[in-house]
């Protein structure tokens, strides 16, 4: 892993040797995770009230960057979560490996690339949508309760 990202308020994860993320979010748990009062924002708060330690992988960064976004979501989601795990070689051959092993289902090359990356961390994966993960549960991806 490359070394911390010293620019804005986000940074990579720590290099190798200092602990991961335990619970890694996908894009689609942290759009709803803004919405107050809805089943992700709970989760949420309850993970951060519990000291759990929260990432997403470069790749859903990206997908959430996209938007659309209200003014403000950027600033709140880099204060929540604050660690962007990157997306290298050995989680790119991840990647493959589960699209090629999971059907090769056309659009779901995203889901394979951050899944990866949570399996490549040891970070379990929040998710708003399961159905697009579950598949990767054989090849070791827990799933965030």
């Amino acid at each position: 892993m490359g070394a911390p990202y010293s620019g804005g308020t986000s940074r990579l994860l720590a290099p190798l040797g200092a602990p991961e993320a335990l619970i890694h979010l996908d894009t689609s748990f942290l759009i709803r995770a803004l919405v107050r009062g809805s089943d992700e924002d709970r989760r949420l708060r309850d993970w951060l009230r519990g000291g759990e330690s929260l990432a997403m992988s470069a790749v859903a960064w990206a997908e959430f960057l996209c938007g659309p976004l209200r003014p403000g979501e950027v600033e709140l989601a880099e204060t929540l979560v604050t660690a962007r795990a990157p997306f290298g070689e050995d989680e790119a051959t991840l990647a493959a490996r589960l699209f090629n092993e999971s059907g090769r289902r056309r659009g779901s090359m995203l889901d394979c690339m951050i899944g990866a990356t949570a399996l490549q961390a040891g970070a379990s994966l929040a998710t708003a949508n399961p159905s697009d993960f579950t598949r990767f549960v054989s090849a070791g991806l827990t799933l965030a309760r």
